[in-house]
């Protein structure tokens, strides 16, 4: 259009009609024949019955293989060595190490794990990569990797180096010992509360990772020889007095006998 001597107007060609331009409308299901479903009620009828299937088979493991129980929680069993559930082993196992244990637990419980989850959160920021193929991607690739080895080795070595047998006993569930009514003011009472055998044959005598001490059919004599040489699951030589205290202990147990 012209208006005037050297005066143009020119339009652009990037400027289009809105009616004209082509829609961008999804892809109807019926152009992936056999590679597509509806989600309502195809897709989610196959989630409901593949969730029925597992359903019924954990109710079905839960009634023919009951959770195992332990005892009664004791808060005055130091000898009690708690273990968690098998998802967390690798972190209790590495609270096992030196650097990570005793004045240094808070590495072992909140800055390793911190720093590990914090890391898993910043992928998706670190990694801005288009690629799907785990080959194309070392960086998140390798940080997986080296966590799924560290978590396989930890979890292994939580279950190699753990006393089974000794957790078995110490959480197993026995009859309740008969009451039993002893002189506190004993001399030989006295010397069991400051030893570390409260520890294992519990503070009323009533046993716990140890056997009870009420009834016992030995001898002084044959009490003071166990605590020299041990029995069964029992060290020897873990009483810390004097012989004399472990002799007069040892007569204290003897009159321990159940209440009639």
């Amino acid at each position: 259009m012209h208006r005037g001597k050297g005066m143009k107007f020119v339009g652009d060609s990037r400027i289009t009609d809105p009616a004209s331009r082509p829609k961008k409308t999804p892809k109807d299901y019926s152009e992936y024949p056999g590679k597509t479903e509806a989600f309502w009620p195809d897709f989610l009828l196959k989630e409901w019955l593949v969730g029925a299937v597992f359903l019924v088979g954990y109710l079905v493991l839960t009634v023919a293989h009951p959770s195992p129980l332990e005892r009664q929680a004791d808060p005055t069993d130091t000898a009690y060595i708690p273990l968690p559930d098998w998802y967390f082993l690798f972190l209790y196992q590495l609270l096992k190490y030196e650097f990570a244990s005793g004045p240094f637990n808070v590495i072992g419980s909140i800055v390793m794990p911190g720093l590990a989850f914090g890391a898993l959160l910043l992928v998706p920021f670190l990694d801005t990569s288009k690629e799907r193929s785990p080959w194309k991607r070392p960086l998140p690739t390798g940080f997986m990797l080296l966590a799924i080895a560290s978590i396989i080795f930890l979890t292994w070595e939580s279950v190699a180096n753990h006393d089974w047998e000794a957790a078995k006993a110490q959480g197993e569930i026995k009859e309740e010992v008969a009451a039993v009514e002893f002189d506190e003011t004993s001399e030989g009472y006295q010397i069991y509360q400051g030893s570390s055998c409260i520890g294992c044959h519990g503070n009323a005598f009533e046993g716990g990772l140890g056997k009870p001490l009420i009834g016992l059919e030995y001898t002084a004599e044959e009490i003071v020889q166990i605590a020299h040489e041990g029995q069964g699951g029992m060290p020897g030589g873990t009483f810390q007095g004097s012989e004399e205290e472990l002799q007069k202990l040892a007569e204290f147990i003897t009159t321990l006998q159940p209440a009639e």
